[in-house]
């Protein structure tokens, strides 16, 4: 049987440590959840829109000028610098975004420029995991981590973790309070629904009840 109060401050641990992780207007109601096959990810924000960050490192390619075209990486301030043009705005955009930029940039410069802008080196997600795993914690993972990365340097599920009760807290656009996403380890490990291709991102949080 499990010590009350043990286990009273374990499920109050993940909600005591969000409301420093964030503050947001209004009540946050930790009843409330949407299964992960019923989340609908906003289009600007789905893997294949990837919005670069600081610290990425860019290939940015110019058409037939490779004395314009360099690998920069994107500065704290969210800049790149390139050949002939003064500071960029890079952080925050999608790369055909910045694509589209660097092109209105160049036309006095070159004669139809085209220029792609790929993402060489993405910076890692970071995520806090907390609840019912073994090394709870802020987390940092590659690129396109989904569920299992996070858990799996966790070191997995405690003694008193719900294997249906995985939770992931995201900040969208537009709302007040952090979206409670609901997973079941079993879809997970086996492929099923969209549980399997969900992707984290820097800013979730992965609560484990």
């Amino acid at each position: 049987m499990k010590d009350f109060p043990s286990t009273m401050s374990r499920s109050l641990l993940p909600y005591l440590l969000l409301s420093l992780l964030w503050t947001l207007p209004g009540c946050y109601h930790a009843g409330r959840f949407i299964w992960v096959d019923d989340y609908r990810e906003p289009p600007a924000l789905k893997d294949e829109s990837y919005v670069i960050r600081r610290g990425d490192i860019l290939n940015v390619n110019v058409w037939n000028q490779g004395e314009i075209s360099s690998r920069t990486r994107v500065r704290d301030d969210g800049r790149i610098s390139l050949p002939l043009l003064n500071d960029v705005e890079a952080a925050g955009q999608k790369p055909p975004e910045l694509a589209r930029v660097l092109e209105v940039k160049l036309k006095d410069l070159v004669n139809h420029p085209v220029v792609t802008v790929m993402v060489e080196e993405a910076q890692p997600v970071k995520v806090a995991v907390l609840g019912e795993v073994r090394a709870p914690g802020m987390k940092q993972l590659e690129a396109g981590s989904g569920l299992l990365q996070a858990l799996a340097v966790a070191s997995g599920f405690s003694d008193y973790a719900r294997d249906d009760a995985i939770y992931v807290l995201r900040r969208e656009p537009g709302y007040e309070t952090p979206v409670r996403i609901r997973f079941a380890y079993e879809a997970l490990t086996r492929n099923e629904g969209t549980a399997s291709t969900f992707r984290l991102r820097t800013g979730d949080v992965v609560v484990v009840e």
